[in-house]
């Protein structure tokens, strides 16, 4: 009757809705779960074409759509016609208009994120850094993926992914630090994994990036590490790369053009945390040639954030082999001055606390450190600590160890925010350059 009665109404969508119901879809066959999903909207079967919409009906699971005030006499079978002729006649859907992100919710420092559950992603971790990666999914508003990782008796690895991929955008998270090779096969197996199981998009988000770096040939017969990881996250399949302060930013360059990779910044945190330090006279340094171009971005970044007369130095350094060091030199003055040493990481701390030893020589006051990655492996804790540095500040690219918790003078900072920063931005489809713009 209710069908009948569309079909004669004179009302051209009306008929037609009434043909779409009447064309194969039986009202009593549709599930709840079907209308759910649908989030199909109950049209104005008996409204007036010249009124509006008041507001969005949405399906209730006890009474159905008639518990819309607008539509009381309609329930059951007929409810369910009415959203399936709806769905049939997509011109006339009035779909919520979905969040869009803010400029100023991303584009500053905190790097505050919108609910991540309307970018339709899934952020998964491996055993690397869990700690970073929940940081990351409680930024965006959501949680980690369902993940089992494990080994086998005889050390393989073991991964299964708990919850269905297919058509989805999917986050990786895992840097290659040490072990890098048990954390890198992780990384390799998750990537083959998910384009296995029909992800539509796979980003490998890898805060440290492991073999960075052998980057190029220092003699005869050496492997070019840094590329041939970047051919095999390729191989498995990777869509996309985001890594935070390469060791060398021509890695970018060792993954094909179908790679896109982004080479995240994360001195800005470092600048927006001595910024508040009150510094008298300071200097940045290099401690070595290759580090020069990143002091000086560290020196306009101090500038730009309204810290005054800000100079830089040079340590020019002799090595008598792998994390030897055999002479330091100072190019600049630092007599008088608060010294800020800056390099993407710390390994054994050999050249860090022989420069502090230098700096200290000709006449610095207070010696300060700042590092992306703190490795601190071998003597690096004890050196520190016996050195005259005041405060090391590092990241929590990689996952700290007790020793390095336990340090006095280290200061770890977040880059979850960052990072959960440029996810949203990255899926939404938007620059990421605001996100390190003039401080913000």
């Amino acid at each position: 009757f209710w069908l009948k009665s569309l079909a004669t109404s004179g009302d051209g969508f009306r008929q037609s809705a009434a043909l779409a119901v009447a064309g194969g879809h039986s009202a009593p066959t549709m599930t709840r779960g079907l209308l759910a999903r649908s989030r199909a909207v109950l049209c104005a079967a008996h409204v007036p074409a010249n009124r509006p919409f008041a507001r969005t009906p949405r399906y209730n699971q006890r009474e159905g759509f008639a518990s819309h005030g607008g539509f009381p006499w309609l329930s059951g079978a007929a409810a369910a016609a009415a959203a399936i002729a709806v769905v049939s006649t997509p011109a006339v859907l009035l779909d919520e208009p979905k969040e869009k992100l803010s400029k100023g919710s991303v584009d500053n420092t905190e790097w505050k994120v919108d609910d991540c559950q309307s970018l339709d992603c899934l952020i998964f971790s491996g055993g690397a850094h869990r700690e970073l990666a929940e940081g990351i999914a409680t930024a965006m508003g959501t949680s980690l993926g369902g993940i089992t990782l494990k080994r086998f008796a005889d050390g393989e690895v073991s991964l299964q992914i708990l919850e269905s991929i297919r058509g989805k955008d999917v986050y990786l998270i895992q840097p290659t630090s040490p072990p890098v090779n048990e954390n890198l096969m992780e990384l390799l197996l998750m990537i083959s994994t998910c384009r296995r199981a029909s992800a539509k998009r796979i980003t490998a988000v890898v805060p440290y990036y492991g073999y960075a770096r052998q980057d190029r040939k220092m003699s005869s017969r050496v492997p070019i590490s840094a590329a041939d990881v970047a051919r095999l996250l390729e191989a498995v399949g990777v869509d996309r790369v985001m890594a935070v302060d390469l060791h060398c930013g021509q890695i970018q360059g060792f993954f094909g053009p179908r790679v896109p990779v982004d080479n995240l910044e994360a001195q800005v945190i470092g600048l927006e945390y001595f910024k508040h330090k009150q510094l008298e006279n300071p200097v940045v340094i290099s401690p070595d040639a290759g580090g020069v171009y990143r002091a000086r971005k560290f020196q306009e970044g101090l500038i730009m954030r309204g810290v005054d007369d800000v100079g830089i130095a040079m340590m020019i350094k002799q090595r008598s082999g792998p994390n030897r060091i055999a002479q330091m030199d100072l190019v600049g003055q630092v007599k008088g001055s608060d010294v800020i040493i800056v390099d993407d990481m710390i390994d054994t701390a050999g050249t860090l606390t022989e420069a502090a030893k230098e700096l200290r020589r000709q006449g610095a006051k207070r010696i300060y450190a700042f590092a992306v990655h703190g490795l601190f492996n071998g003597p690096a804790i004890r050196r520190i600590e016996e050195s005259p540095l005041m405060e090391v500040v590092i990241t929590d690219s990689i996952s700290p160890n007790e020793q390095t918790r336990s340090c006095s003078k280290i200061t770890q900072l977040t880059i979850a925010d960052m990072i959960a920063g440029a996810i949203a931005r990255i899926h939404r489809k938007q620059s990421l350059q605001p996100l390190f713009e003039n401080g913000e």
